[in-house]
């Protein structure tokens, strides 16, 4: 309670400086620094690097910018959800959903050390002590995270679809909703606006949901969440990257860093070599193969996520407000004329192929909660790779190495954090110390 009550009255962070004009050019470069990665963290970060007055490089492996596990996630901005996956009461979890190919967290076994250390260290997450350290860290962080992404908006007027209608968290069953309360409380503590809604009240915030009135227990409702396309805001930032400077190297696949007296010197792709000032690793669940060689153990694991899109005809009985299943880890957001439903957790190594069973299983809850949704067309399905930490808190700061960073390890949470991530780590590197009582990597 008094971490609680010390995090209450130290909430309000430093007022954000307003941002250059992605349209000026800014003539001061002091560092060159080569940002390893163009998803969300990687372009958020050369944004924010580019803002401070650095000359940015971005080297991505693939055509664009956002196209592997930025591409079609769950598209909340959920700073009311900072609880990890490991808490106390996972582990009876997943040994009742074992056996499961529909269920939420869904472990393949296999012959992968890597794997199986992940998972022990997850299990040792799971430690009541912990889950509240890991809790509070990504609270702040996202709190945080949030207010620049607000910031950035207002600044730059970039649109991703956002809908700034709230997260309402659905209960199904009296175990889930007992702890509405408990959760609530404890949102407040960290200065996040909650309430515990009944039945009623949560057909009266989304009334596209009136088909299943008799199944909802309750709900927790989040009204200062968002939702957007995460794609369209790291593509269209990465276009006001390159108005203000920013060079992107496209279609790079990168093979080595080169390290010369403790220093990390230049990035290898293939025969070519890379120089630079300081160099950053975004590079999502590949973060910690790169780094391996150079002794850098990063507890990074992927974790499989599906989604399906529906387009949505204009009279669709569709959500506004998103929407959580707590009891199947399904999430829907309405992106514009799309209606996005993601979930679920597959531990099956570096496996990005997609299930349809998976996904039908998504489509078919999202069809019991909204059977009047009437999609104007076919489903996509997606399926990608989330870098995930066992107690779900990211790898943010400096390695153990000269002129080497990170920002990597987000989890589900990549887009609820990516700005603030960006922002901190862009202060890092330009020497400062963020100000948000966070644990930054610091070796």
């Amino acid at each position: 309670m008094l971490l609680l009550r010390w995090f209450a009255k130290n909430r309000n962070y430093p007022g954000f400086g307003r941002l250059t004009h992605p349209r000026q050019r800014i003539e001061s470069e002091r560092m060159h620094v080569i940002v390893l990665g163009a998803g969300l963290a990687g372009v958020t970060s050369a944004w924010y690097l580019r803002q401070a007055g650095h000359r940015v490089t971005v080297i991505e492996r693939q055509p664009a910018a956002g196209l592997e596990t930025s591409f079609a996630n769950g598209g909340q901005i959920s700073v009311s959800h900072p609880e990890p996956w490991a808490n106390p009461g996972a582990p009876a979890q997943i040994l009742r959903w074992l056996g499961r190919e529909d269920a939420p967290l869904l472990f393949r076994p296999r012959l992968d050390w890597g794997q199986w250390s992940w998972g022990l260290r997850f299990l040792l997450e799971c430690l009541p002590g912990r889950t509240r350290r890991n809790t509070e860290a990504v609270a702040r962080l996202a709190i945080y995270s949030r207010n620049c992404l607000r910031a950035l908006q207002t600044e730059t007027g970039i649109e991703y679809d956002r809908l700034g209608k709230g997260i309402l968290h659905l209960f199904f069953s009296p175990g889930e909703y007992a702890q509405a309360a408990p959760r609530a409380a404890l949102l407040h503590g960290f200065g996040v606006h909650a309430e515990v809604l009944d039945p009623a009240a949560c057909l009266k915030t989304e009334p596209a949901l009136a088909h299943c009135e008799d199944s909802i227990l309750g709900g927790l409702y989040a009204p200062d969440d968002e939702t957007g396309d995460a794609l369209a805001f790291t593509q269209q930032l990465a276009g006001l990257c390159r108005e203000a400077g920013v060079a992107f190297r496209y279609d790079t696949p990168l093979s080595a860093l080169a390290v010369e007296g403790g220093r990390a010197v230049a990035a290898l792709a293939g025969a070519e070599r890379i120089g630079g000032d300081a160099f950053l690793v975004a590079l999502g669940s590949y973060s910690a193969a790169l780094v391996r060689p150079l002794g850098e153990c990063l507890p990074i694991y992927p974790v499989k996520g599906y989604s399906v899109t529906l387009p949505l005809a204009p009279d669709a009985e569709a959500p506004s407000v998103s929407i959580t299943d707590e009891s199947r880890r399904i999430v829907c957001s309405r992106l514009g004329q799309r209606l996005r439903i993601a979930g679920t957790a597959e531990l099956t190594g570096f496996d990005s192929g997609v299930n349809p069973a998976r996904c039908q299983a998504i489509q078919r809850r999202a069809l019991q909660l909204f059977p009047h949704l009437a999609p104007a067309g076919e489903a996509e399905y997606w399926a990608g790779l989330r870098p995930a930490t066992p107690g779900n808190v990211p790898i943010i700061g400096r390695s153990r190495l000269d002129g080497l960073f990170y920002n990597t390890g987000h989890g589900t949470l990549g887009w609820t954090l990516a700005c603030g991530s960006g922002r901190a780590i862009a202060e890092i590197i330009d020497g400062k110390t963020p100000q948000l009582g966070f644990p930054f990597r610091h070796l």
